[in-house]
This record gives C-alpha cells, structure tokens and sequence, in this order.
C-alpha cells in the first residue's frame, strides 16, 4: 500500500463535533444509519466526536456480576466489544464509521490504529501512555502518595464492525468524576484502576484534546473534512 499503514484512506472522512450531550441511544440510531449508508455506497465516512450524559453501556462480553451499582445510572446493552464502562460529561468520546475494505480490512490494524491514536495525542500533552499485552485500551503507569507503583487506563476503546464498516470507537477522561467508575468494574478489570488528564496533573479541556486528535488522525487515519 505504497508504504502506508493498512488504515489509511486518500478519501478523507467527514469530521462532526456535537457540544451538546448525546444521549446514548440517540448516538446508536445515527451510528447505525451511517453505516448503513456507508455499505450501501451513498455516504462519506464519517468520525463523531461528543459527550454523554452519566451512563453505563454494557459490551458483548459484559459480565452482569461486573454491574456493582445498577442504579446509580442508566445502563445500556450495546453490541460494540468489551464489557462495562462509564460515559459522562468530562470524557471525550469518538464513534469512527469507516470503511475497512478501503482500507486494508485488518481489524486488528484498526484496533491498533485507534490506539496508536490516543497514545500519540496524550503525548501531545506530556502524558506517557501505552498499550498492555493481553488488554484493548490505553494505559499510564500511576504512583500514590507513599510511592507504591500502579497502572490505570485513562482510555476505553470497543469497536464493532458491520460488512467490514466500523463503529462504536474510543473514550478518553479528559476530566470526569472518577467516582462514577465506582458502579461498575471496567472492562472487567478489577486490579487496575481508571484515571484522567485531570487526575495527572494535566489541565486540558475537551476542545484542545479534540484538536490534537484531529492533528493524529491525519497522520494515522488520512484526510479529512
């Protein structure tokens, strides 16, 4: 492919910021008229950048015994992978509906590239983070106040993919209440923590992450309008 990673596309993809709350099912009901669309040959891809209000969505492998608190929010099956996480105001989400038989129908490679992503624009904002062997996401290593070392996942990623279109797609805490990961176990790991920008120390808000995204997509993903 002259070179370029198998997820590069020269069509560029649309590029939408919604800067009121979406509610969960409303994001799905447009997701999944995208890529229907998109399989059917009569739309762009398309990359979604939003917020939602406090919820919790359940993956495909979601385990019931991982939901602690099943009223603190509202909880949502979804057919994206994975198992249980939160969304809420102060974490920036990004549904990606692209078109995988352009390039290079590699799930993994996406997966990857998505994860890349994340890596690169944290390190924009001089946060090292990296991927867990074993484990989708993307994760920092964290120290307490006595110095005793951890890790903790500052981004989700489950994606689904439907006649080789993607959707569904990553989450970062830029800063949310971390509280709120109380009512659940996420991802159904319970030895490793979660944690934000705002958590390290880094003072960033939604729109300067979203614009450094945008900057990595490019070199990762390819064009976009």
């Amino acid at each position: 492919m002259n070179g370029r990673p198998p997820i590069f596309a020269a069509s560029p993809a649309q590029w939408r910021t919604s800067v009121a709350p979406v509610t969960y099912p409303g994001a799905v009901s447009v997701m999944e008229a995208r890529v229907g669309a998109i399989v059917a040959g009569g739309d762009k891809e398309l990359v979604w950048w939003l917020e939602h209000p406090a919820l919790y969505t359940a993956g495909t492998s979601a385990d019931i015994s991982d939901l602690i608190d099943p009223g603190r929010f509202p909880v949502f099956k979804t057919g994206r992978g994975g198992q249980y996480t939160y969304h809420g105001p102060g974490q920036l989400v990004a549904y990606f509906m692209l078109d995988l038989k352009t390039r290079g129908r590699d799930v993994r490679a996406f997966v990857a590239g998505l994860e890349d992503l994340v890596i690169a624009t944290l390190a924009d904002f001089g946060v090292s983070a990296n991927k867990r062997a074993g484990r989708v996401g993307v994760w920092v290593d964290t120290a307490d106040s006595q110095g005793q070392k951890s890790e903790a996942k500052i981004a989700a990623i489950g994606v689904r993919v439907r006649k080789w279109v993607s959707y569904h797609g990553i989450s970062i805490n830029i800063n949310p209440d971390l509280s709120h990961y109380g009512g659940i176990v996420p991802c159904g790991i319970s030895e490793h923590g979660v944690t934000s920008l705002a958590a390290l120390g880094v003072e960033a808000n939604i729109k300067a992450v979203e614009a450094a995204l945008k900057e990595n997509f490019k070199k990762i993903f390819g064009p976009i309008e």
